[in-house]
C-alpha cells in the first residue's frame, strides 16, 4: 500500500487581517472604491498554498522510487529519483553500498524491477543505477539550485522506514553547508562534504536518495539522511541536508557517460593530511602526511597547517570546511606551525580533488 504523508503547517492569517502570502503592498478595498487604477495582485490564501503543495507532489512523487540493495547478507533500503526515460535512477552512494544488482519499486506500483549499477561517486555520496525494464518510468525535472533562497518552502519525498511515497515539508534553512556524513548501515562514504542545502523538512532513514522539491515541482536536491555533528558525533534532529541539484546533474552526466567521475570540481591542497594533537591530546592542527603524485606544491610531509586564509584550522574537518569556500585555481595563504612554536605563511594554488 502506498502512503502519502504531508506535514504541512497552514497559518490562519485571516485572524491577523491578512491572507497568507498576500503582498503587504496590496491596496485595500478603499483603493478600488476611490477609482484607483493600481493593479491589484490576487492575494494567496491558505487554500492556494495547499494547491501549490499538491501540484508539486503530483509532479514529482511518481518519479521517486524505493531501492533495495543486497551485499552479501546485508540488505539496505533507500530512495532514488528517475532521471531519464532510459531507466537511469540517481541515488546516494551509501544506498547502493557495495552491491551491483538491485530491486526497484516504482511509486506507481507493480512488481519490483531489477536494476544494475552504472557508476558511483563516493566522494559526493552519489550513484546511478539503471532499471532493466524502463517502461512506465516517469522522469522528473531538476531545477537550478543556485537560485534557492533561505526561507523558501521545500518538500522532502522518499521512503522512510519503508513507508513508500512519504512527503514532509519545511524551508531552506541554510546554503553551502559543510557537514560530516554518517551513512546509514554503511561505512562513512564522504567524511566531509561542502556546498549542501540545509532544510527543516524531516529526513529519516530510507529517505536517502530521495528528492528535495520546490513548490514549482522541480527537484532542487538529493536527500542525505543520518547526518551527525562533525564535532560532537551527535545526530542533528530537525536539521536535514541535501546535495544541490546542480551538483547532482553534473555528476550524473559523467556517471552515465563514463561510469566514473575523475574530477570533483572542489578545491584541494593536493595532500593527504590528518588531525594532529598536542601533548594534552587536544587537536592542534592538520599534519601533511604526503603530497599527491604529480602535485607541485610548497607543502611537504611533516608540515602542520594551522590556518587557511586566516581561518583557524585545528582538525581535518576544519580544513575541509575552509577549502569548501574556495574553487580550484584559487590562491590561498597557508599558515604552518613549526616545532619551535613559530609560524610561517606560504601561498599555494589550489587544485581539484579526484573522483572516486
Amino acid at each position: 500500500m502506498r502512503m502519502v504523508v504531508i506535514n504541512a503547517l497552514f497559518v490562519m492569517a485571516v485572524l491577523l487581517g491578512n491572507d497568507l502570502g498576500a503582498d503587504p503592498e496590496t491596496p485595500d478595498k478603499a483603493d478600488l472604491e476611490t477609482g484607483s487604477s493600481v493593479a491589484v495582485p490576487v492575494a494567496r490564501g491558505p487554500l492556494t498554498l495547499e494547491a501549490d503543495y499538491r501540484r508539486g507532489i503530483a509532479r514529482v512523487l511518481p518519479s521517486v522510487v524505493q531501492i533495495t540493495s543486497r551485499s552479501g547478507e546485508e540488505i539496505s533500503e533507500g530512495s532514488g529519483i528517475v532521471y531519464d526515460d532510459l531507466g537511469h535512477i540517481v541515488t546516494n552512494a551509501h544506498v547502493v553500498g557495495d552491491a551491483e544488482r538491485f530491486e526497484v519499486m516504482l511509486a506507481t506500483g507493480g512488481a519490483p524491477r531489477t536494476a544494475r549499477l552504472v557508476g558511483v561517486y563516493k566522494a559526493g555520496d552519489l550513484a546511478v543505477i539503471r532499471v532493466d525494464d524502463p517502461s512506465g518510468l516517469v522522469p522528473t525535472g531538476f531545477g537550478d539550485s543556485d537560485r534557492l533562497a533561505i526561507g523558501q518552502i521545500v518538500l522532502a519525498m522518499g521512503n522512510p522506514f519503508g513507508l513508500s511515497g512519504s512527503v514532509t515539508d519545511g524551508i531552506v534553512s541554510g546554503l553551502n553547508r559543510t557537514v560530516q556524513f554518517a551513512a546509514e548501515g554503511h561505512e562513512t562514504v564522504a567524511p566531509t562534504a561542502g556546498g549542501l542545502i540545509q532544510t527543516s523538512a524531516a529526513i529519516n532513514p530510507g529517505n536517502s536518495g530521495g528528492a528535495l522539491v520546490d513548490l514549482a515541482g522541480q527537484v532542487v536536491g538529493v536527500l542525505v539522511a543520518d547526518l551527525v555533528n562533525a564535532d560532537t558525533g551527535s545526530v542533528l534532529p530537525g536539521i536535514g541536508f541535501a546535495i544541490p541539484a546542480n551538483t547532482v546533474t553534473r555528476v550524473v552526466r559523467r556517471l552515465v557517460e563514463k561510469g566514473e567521475v575523475t574530477e570533483t570540481g572542489r578545491a584541494d591542497l593536493g595532500v593527504t593530511a590528518q588531525t594532529v594533537v598536542d601533548r594534552h591530546g587536544r587537536p592542534s592542527g592538520v599534519g601533511v602526511v604526503r603530497t599527491a603524485q604529480g602535485t607541485r606544491t610548497a607543502l611537504r610531509p611533516g608540515n602542520v597547517i594551522v590556518a587557511l586564509d586566516d581561518t583557524p584550522v585545528l582538525t581535518a574537518q576544519d580544513l575541509a570546511r575552509a577549502l569548501a569556500a574556495h574553487k580550484p585555481g584559487d590562491s590561498a595563504k597557508v599558515e604552518l606551525l613549526h616545532p619551535d612554536g613559530s609560524t610561517t605563511t606560504t601561498t599555494v594554488r589550489l587544485g581539484t580533488t579526484g573522483g572516486n
